[in-house]
């Protein structure tokens, strides 16, 4: 996204009762992607720079870096992901062909599955269960809803996705047709 589409975007949202905040600084941005270990997508990044979200269900990654309580929400947010694998290995016989054959033991299926889990790209949390891959580091990647292993696409992009999410169509100014969903590994499988 452009900065004129973000803010567009900014305008929908707070119209749709999203209140936000300043945006992130760059030392705030340092400081968010060192505490908890990853790197924004370059569109989510520009988003949260031109201003952070601070309704219910956003991430508020200031917060984070001034209070525990909330630096502890947004790891358990993060760990989402996996509890949902580790959930679904436990609950519902979840198993990926790639890892390989299924132990019979579980806690052997918990060392395999969590092990190939850091390999593939960090989920981002943008709005409750709705998350943006970390890798690639470029615009345009898809958003996910997660819950356990029930991923699906929200949205092709972040733009996509804050119209879904929020009802609101956007412009013209948003290429829509010519877009091809952009494949993220393990995620989009």
């Amino acid at each position: 996204m452009t900065i004129e589409q973000t803010k567009h975007i900014i305008r929908l949202l707070t119209d749709t009762g999203v209140h936000f905040d300043s945006g992130l600084t760059d030392d705030e941005v340092l400081q968010v992607e060192t505490k908890f270990n990853f790197k924004f997508p370059p569109d989510l990044k520009l988003f949260l720079q031109t201003a952070l979200p601070t309704s219910d269900s956003f991430v508020n990654w200031r917060l984070g870096l001034k209070s525990k309580s909330e630096a502890d929400k947004i790891l358990s947010r993060l760990d989402w992901p996996l509890d949902g694998m580790l959930f679904d290995l436990q609950s519902n016989d979840f198993w990926f062909d790639r890892w390989g054959n299924r132990p019979n033991n579980y806690d052997e299926k918990v060392l395999i599955a969590k092990r190939q889990y850091e390999t593939y790209p960090k989920l981002i949390p943008i709005y409750s269960h709705r998350y943006i891959p970390s890798r690639p580091n470029e615009n345009d990647n898809p958003v996910f809803s997660v819950h356990q292993m029930d991923i699906i696409y929200y949205g092709y992009d972040l733009a996509t996705y804050f119209a879904n999410e929020f009802n609101f169509a956007l412009t013209d100014d948003f290429e829509l047709l010519d877009k091809r969903i952009k494949e993220i590994e393990f995620w989009s499988e």
